[in-house]
């Protein structure tokens, strides 16, 4: 808005700030960074993601699909069979943690069970997923492929043609997996039905969709909530910021936390999947590995630090596409946009220069096409970042459209065109009126703006003969005269058409992005897993680790020199330990060892090297072969839980029994003082058992490690000779009253728990510690245990044998011997001087 005062010598005043004079509207430019300076507008956190998920269940068969709203994208994975207890179901539930889960009404009673026992886990880590019970006919083959085919996605080209669209979509989906089509049909019904993300948008805009994604399940190593737990593989604490209580957890001491130096947000949501997903896939593996090695090579560490400081402008590109599809694109984006895709092309100059041999730099060279380019060029030529944020909204850069052009200079030549029509205006009125200024208001047109006299009190002394009264604002009458209204129709609302013209352009660019949506979606694929691998290669750098082997033929593990990688951060010295789970021989290792002698350390650090070999990640040993391992298994600690309803020893025992009823001759278990929450005897029988059956199975036995107190499992020969056993023990060095620890492992059977030491060293009286080694002795050497004197009362055992000669005098034969006297009259009263 510009304007002009005129003061009552009839003398018009400049637009320059001063008495009388008024400038709204045309203020001076803000200088502000460039696109690569700008600050950015972090929206990776704008929305909570959630998924949503589909899933059929037919003839043994699963269909699964899954809307997820972080990135708009639809992954599906290909009818895949699953047992009757639906545990590749189950494991899809446990990674993704859906938000509601959608099915047909129609269903067997498998399904309806599983679906009753997931709604009723009210213990069930972030929430119950919501069950959704759609007509079975929303499911139907043919009517699912009708709303696939008749989607509007924006990854298919508007010049396509009705046939080359079926075409171009039977390339992703696979139209002969008939439940995966009638599971896609049916979401994407849920999803027009609940309008997920556009509950607030008009009707005839449709839920944004990006992509199609296929996933699948093959190849996985199992593992369960439990191990991931115990391992410390994730843990999250409680944030300490006041500002993150609702959002409100980070990630603690974990085996995430130490590996995760991802640069950007979806490399680290890739990490976060591949732990979630760890494989026995070994070409997979290895080309993980291959990227890690070659980072880790000394004359390769500027490359590295190079692509980590350009991966970190990657930012949130599906979330930028979303608010492209649905019109709500803010300035920021454009910049982001901008700055990631200058980026992605920088990671492909440096990835053309790199060893093509290895799979990711030559996917990067290749994949980055020159899409990107146009996409860069496109942005930096037309919009006009300066001028977008100074003004809060889309702008162009000059020469893009001459209509545009003209009119921002007749929009910049309004302030001086002003005064001379101000002047004229001042002319023309009331001599009392000692100054006037023309504005422009957007949305209104140009008004004339006079002081309010002391005489104008009521509002029937504003009008002015001549002049349409409009509003009163800040002591100012605005009004219309005859050369404002010309001018109306002369200019035209200049600022709206510019406005108007301008979002046009950003129409018109943004459906050219979206037309390339597939390429920066594969950008943010290949980005995301050079992010892990360069993350992964900085900690096996800093951490020294090395590199695993991998071989189909071994069966189990073979770690030298091995370390606990959380522990070693933690403790001044470390001494590694190494493992040796193969063939026929040993593969059940039983490890005694006293209390704090390091049995629970080395079991986690077995099981977390095994698990950072098959997440393709170097390991902290100085050598480690891999086998075929298809889980791991564990009961090391009790997750305890009121919400369960079970007490902490059937914990334990659901824990074990899952190890029982689904390891493998392939399987890793790691089981740590099982039986110690129940009574002695039955606790060492179950642990007893537990072993002899999986010895049982022979060759078919899993590889595993026991940790325990329990020193009569072996004095006793509870366990039978085998070659697949092998004892193992905590070196340890008895210095007169001292206890030292060496903490290594060697073959042998501990003599003793050595518990009273680990009580001396917690804190215990030393007369409390030495009596309890006086009752252990006794107990193991089958002796009475008589009572301390010192503990008894004064006189008490006077009182004892007192009371027993009284009961030796009785005469039970005398027929006058009155019981219950007796026992009133002698007993109780005795019995209170000794109680």
């Amino acid at each position: 808005m510009a304007s002009l005062g005129a003061t009552p010598g009839r003398t018009p005043q400049g637009p320059g700030p001063g008495p009388g004079a008024t400038l709204t509207g045309f203020s001076s430019p803000v200088p502000v960074p460039g696109p690569g300076e700008a600050e950015e507008d972090d929206d990776d956190d704008d929305d909570e993601a959630e998924i949503h998920l589909c899933v059929l269940w037919h003839s043994g068969f699963l269909g699964i699909a899954y809307y997820d709203t972080s990135d708009s994208t639809v992954h599906f994975m290909p009818d895949t069979p699953d047992h009757e207890s639906l545990r590749l179901l189950q494991r899809v539930l446990n990674e993704i943690n859906p938000r509601s889960v959608v099915t047909s009404a129609k269903q067997d009673e498998t399904m309806t069970q599983f679906l009753g026992k997931l709604a009723s886990q009210e213990h069930r880590e972030p929430m119950r997923p919501e069950i959704i019970f759609l007509p079975s006919v929303d499911f139907g083959l043919e009517i699912s492929k009708q709303r696939l085919l008749s989607g509007n996605y924006s990854f298919i080209p508007d010049s396509m043609t009705a046939t080359e669209k079926i075409l171009f979509l039977s390339s992703i989906i696979p139209f002969d997996c008939l439940l995966t089509v009638r599971a896609l049909g049916g979401l994407l019904k849920f999803l027009g039905r609940r309008r997920i993300g556009v509950e607030l948008e008009d009707f005839n805009v449709s839920v944004p969709i990006l992509g199609f994604k296929k996933f699948v399940l093959t190849h996985l190593v199992s593992i369960d909530q439990d191990t991931y737990s115990v391992l410390q593989i994730f843990k999250s604490e409680s944030h300490p910021s006041v500002y993150k209580v609702a959002s409100g957890l980070k990630e603690g001491l974990s085996l995430f936390g130490i590996l995760n130096r991802c640069r950007c947000k979806w490399g680290e949501k890739l990490l976060r999947l591949w732990f979630t997903r760890p494989t026995h896939d070994l070409g997979e593996l290895n080309s993980r590995l291959d990227v890690i090695q070659f980072f880790l090579l000394p004359q390769n560490l500027d490359m590295a630090q190079m692509l980590h400081r350009l991966l970190g402008h990657i930012k949130n590109v599906p979330l930028i596409l979303k608010r492209m599809k649905l019109s709500h694109t803010k300035v920021s984006d454009w910049q982001v946009l901008y700055k990631t895709v200058y980026s992605a092309l920088g990671l492909r100059d440096a990835c053309r220069s790199l060893p093509q041999s290895i799979q990711l730099f030559r996917d990067i060279a290749q994949e980055f096409s020159d899409d990107l380019h146009h996409i860069a060029s496109l942005i930096g030529k037309v919009v006009d970042f300066e001028g977008s944020l100074a003004e809060n909204r889309f702008t162009v850069l000059p020469n893009i459209d001459p209509e545009i052009d003209e009119k921002k200079r007749r929009l910049m030549g309004l302030p001086s065109f002003l005064t001379d029509v101000a002047r004229k205006e001042l002319e023309d009125l009331d001599s009392r009126i000692p100054s006037c200024s023309v504005i422009y208001i957007p949305l209104i047109g140009f008004l004339l703006s006079i002081p309010r006299l002391p005489s104008m009190i009521e509002s029937s002394d504003f009008e002015i003969e001549g002049l349409d009264f409009m509003f009163l604002s800040e002591e100012k009458l605005h009004y219309r005269s005859a050369r404002t209204k010309e001018l109306d129709t002369l200019l035209g609302d200049l600022h709206c058409e510019i406005r108007d013209q301008e979002t046009l352009l950003m129409y018109q660019l943004q459906c050219q992005v979206l037309a390339r949506a597939a390429v920066l979606t594969r950008v943010l694929d290949l980005a995301s897993r050079l992010d892990v691998l360069l993350a992964l290669a900085s900690a096996a750098r800093d951490y020294g680790y090395s590199r695993p082997c991998y071989s189909s033929q071994l069966l189990g593990v073979r770690i030298q020199n091995g370390r606990h990688p959380l522990m070693e951060l933690c403790a001044r010295t470390f001494v590694p330990n190494s493992a040796e789970c193969c063939g026929d021989r040993g593969r059940v290792k039983v490890i005694t060892g006293p209390n704090s002698s390091g049995k629970s350390i080395y079991l986690k650090q077995v099981g977390l090297i095994t698990f950072m070999a098959l997440v393709g990640s170097f390991v902290p040993a100085e050598k480690a072969e891999i086998g075929a391992v298809d889980a791991i298994f564990t009961r090391i600690h009790s997750c305890e839980s009121i919400s369960l309803g079970l007490s902490t020893f059937m914990i334990d025992l659901n824990q074990v029994a899952k190890a029982v009823n689904n390891a493998t001759e392939q399987s890793l278990v790691l089981i740590d003082e099982f039986g110690k929450g129940t009574n002695t005897v039955d606790g060492l029988a179950l642990l007893a058992a537990v072993i002899r059956h999986w010895l049982a199975l022979g060759p078919g036995c899993p590889h595993i490690f026991v940790a325990t107190n329990f020193l009569s499992l072996v004095q006793l020969q509870l366990l039978p000779q085998s070659p697949l056993v092998q004892y193992l023990t905590m070196e340890t060095c008895e210095d007169g009253t001292d206890l030292v620890f060496f903490y290594q492992v060697c073959e042998g059977v501990a003599s003793a728990s050595h518990a009273c030491h680990t009580a001396a060293q917690a804190g215990l009286p030393d007369r409390l510690v030495a009596r309890g080694k006086e009752v252990s002795d006794l107990i193991r050497s089958g002796k009475p245990i008589k009572p301390v004197k010192g503990l008894l009362k004064e006189n008490q055992m006077d009182h004892c044998q007192t009371l027993v000669g009284k009961f030796l005098k009785l005469d039970l034969q005398d027929p006058s011997l009155d019981l219950d006297v007796f026992m009133s009259q002698e007993v109780l009263p005795a019995a209170t001087t000794i109680l």
